[in-house]
């Protein structure tokens, strides 16, 4: 196990500036999730601490030791890619024991490696089948486990699981998790999707434009969310969200969040920082799954019309507006329990939990 200690790193390829300016310790041991879209960085990020990609400036250290401008077979990390990169020619037991052979180790630690390797990702009955043999997810744990052979101080993972159907996603993805239980062994993975970030990691860090908006064990970035980038990019459906401002409670103790279709007592909220004055721009976030919906009205519940009704077995997603459509309206997505009867242009009644609510301020986005 070793940590990763990145300091004031920068990319730029041409003209354009991938990263800049970027700091980040990974623990040793910890099972570290880059998330974001396509293009805002992570893989570049990645490709850097492998070396595959020359920074512009910065530092890079792996264990203590600056691996900024090492060769990627000097810096003591294992790779996974997303295509396999597998030799088609080669057995199986071949591929996972490549690199340690070239590296001149004695075959006969290579092969008790091998076959150790072999047993923890159930592939002792494949080792002499070659990469065409073998199903996307065999191929994919044959990557991971040529990675494992060579006892790497910290594995990288490319989003390995991109290329495979939904599944064969889910089976690794608890592999993965059970493995890196069982090895401690350090792990930074790439990926754009958050169920996987949400299930594998320690940490999760969020990028966009070769930034960390955010980086936090997954409950906290999804409870607590940074700013509203973070909040809209984590969540299925995505966080509620709408623009108000802040008043004081008609009693006059504590604050509500005013919009022109409703009002949400927010005194219980706990703030970041000091309390926002009277009269201040926000955006409220609610999830999906913290509003509760009845068929009939309730104290302090709203009215909203149902657009579209998304079975998902063991829930549903509703689609709501709030509003007549004469004025402003609002529309919301909320996940309910699949008893619920609901049907297309019938009303429901909404309320949401407050205590699970988000705000930010409306011009920075930061969460307040």
């Amino acid at each position: 196990m070793a940590d990763v200690q990145i300091d004031d790193l920068s990319i730029h390829l041409g003209n354009v500036n991938i990263i800049e300016r970027l700091n980040l310790h990974v623990q040793s041991g910890e099972f570290l999730v880059l998330l974001g879209p396509s293009g805002c960085g992570k893989s570049t990020l990645l490709h850097s601490i492998a070396g595959f990609i020359e920074p512009t400036a910065g530092c890079i250290s792996i264990g203590g030791s600056d691996v900024t401008w090492a060769d990627p077979k000097d810096r003591g990390i294992g790779m996974v890619f997303q295509s396999y990169a597998l030799y088609p020619t080669m057995t199986v037991e071949k591929n996972m024991a490549f690199g340690p052979r070239i590296a001149g180790m004695p075959k006969a630690q290579v092969a008790e490696r091998v076959q150790r390797v072999a047993t923890m990702l159930h592939l002792t009955e494949l080792l002499q089948r070659k990469p065409a043999q073998l199903s996307g997810g065999q191929r994919q744990r044959v990557a991971i486990g040529r990675a494992l052979v060579r006892q790497a101080q910290v594995l990288l993972f490319d989003e390995p699981l991109s290329n495979l159907d939904a599944k064969l996603r889910a089976t690794l993805r608890r592999e993965l998790k059970e493995l890196h239980a069982t090895l401690g062994t350090t792990m930074i993975y790439v990926t754009h999707d958050q169920v996987e970030a949400m299930t594998l990691a320690s940490r999760i860090a969020v990028m966009k434009a070769g930034a960390i908006q955010q980086i936090d064990a997954p409950a906290v970035v999804y409870g607590q969310p940074a700013n509203l980038y973070v909040a809209g990019f984590l969540g299925a459906p995505a966080m509620n969200t709408a623009r108000g401002r802040l008043e004081a409670n008609t009693a006059g103790d504590g604050l509500r969040f005013v919009h022109p279709l409703l009002e949400i007592d927010v005194s219980g909220y706990r703030f970041a920082g000091d309390t926002p004055a009277v009269g201040r721009d926000v955006v409220i976030g609610i999830r999906p799954e913290d509003i509760a919906v009845h068929r009939q009205p309730v104290a302090g519940a709203l009215a909203a019309r149902v657009r579209l009704v998304e079975p998902m077995g063991a829930s549903q997603v509703l689609w709501l507006t709030v509003g007549n459509g004469a004025g402003p309206t609002l529309d919301m997505g909320v996940i309910a329990e699949p008893g619920l009867v609901a049907e297309a242009d019938s009303t429901l009644y909404w309320l949401p939990n407050t205590a699970r609510i988000s705000l930010f301020d409306a011009v920075s986005e930061q969460r307040l």
